[in-house]
């Protein structure tokens, strides 16, 4: 497995507890739209503790984007990046991940499992492609959306905001259940990906699955 050791360039928020990380991207490097790479830090205690992150840069960029939320409270890999900014050095592995664009469909999303998806948007609408895809993206409250403004510059009436502890005119104050897929989705027929935390990617799939998704039009991390 090969290493690169690389500079960050430029880091700073995106949310109140999300960084975002702008580094050097290695000669020859590539990856498809919704892949990750182990990264860890380049610092002695710090090297043998990789954690997947998901690039959110374009491939054809010639720097790599990362999104990570930022844990304070553990003493942990994010904890130690929320300390770390430009001029430090991360170390990258090769590309890896099962989330890939295959066919237009329904992206459904808990807070950072949104960023394996803004990869694939950002290049589907870089190629006039992005139309017939929806998003359904749920977090806590609005302070913790991602790249809201971007989203719908992406994605325009396709996107839809879910928060489970606050209710703002306009926008759904609930969780994704099943009710609320049958509520909020026409066809069953087409392409799901989900993304999120394990348990809420494991609860979506399940409630798909019910409803007559197959396994060959649903699109997850395994």
């Amino acid at each position: 497995m090969s290493n690169h050791i690389v500079k960050i360039l430029q880091s700073y928020y995106i949310t109140h507890d999300v960084k975002c990380f702008i580094v050097e991207k290695p000669d020859n490097y590539d990856f498809v739209p919704g892949q990750a790479t182990d990264v860890s830090i380049n610092l002695p205690d710090w090297q043998d503790k990789p954690r997947p992150f998901t690039f959110t840069s374009l491939r054809e960029q010639r720097y790599l984007e990362f999104m990570i939320k930022i844990y304070l409270n553990h003493n942990g890999v994010t904890s130690m990046l929320g300390k770390t900014n430009a001029g430090a050095e991360l170390i990258l592995q090769e590309p890896f991940g099962g989330i890939q664009f295959k066919k237009p469909g329904v992206f459904i999303a808990a807070g950072t499992g949104i960023t394996p998806f803004l990869s694939i948007f950002r290049d589907l609408y870089k190629q006039n492609k992005l139309y017939g895809n929806r998003l359904i993206y749920t977090n806590k409250t609005s302070d913790d959306v991602i790249m809201d403004a971007e989203l719908k510059k992406l994605l325009k009436n396709d996107y839809l905001k879910v928060f489970t502890r606050e209710n703002i005119i306009g926008f759904t104050g609930r969780r994704i259940d099943r009710n609320f897929l049958i509520e909020n989705i026409a066809d069953f027929g087409q392409h799901f990906y989900v993304c999120g935390p394990q348990d809420f990617v494991k609860t979506i799939t399940g409630h798909l699955l019910e409803l007559g998704v197959t396994l060959d039009a649903m699109v997850i991390e395994e």
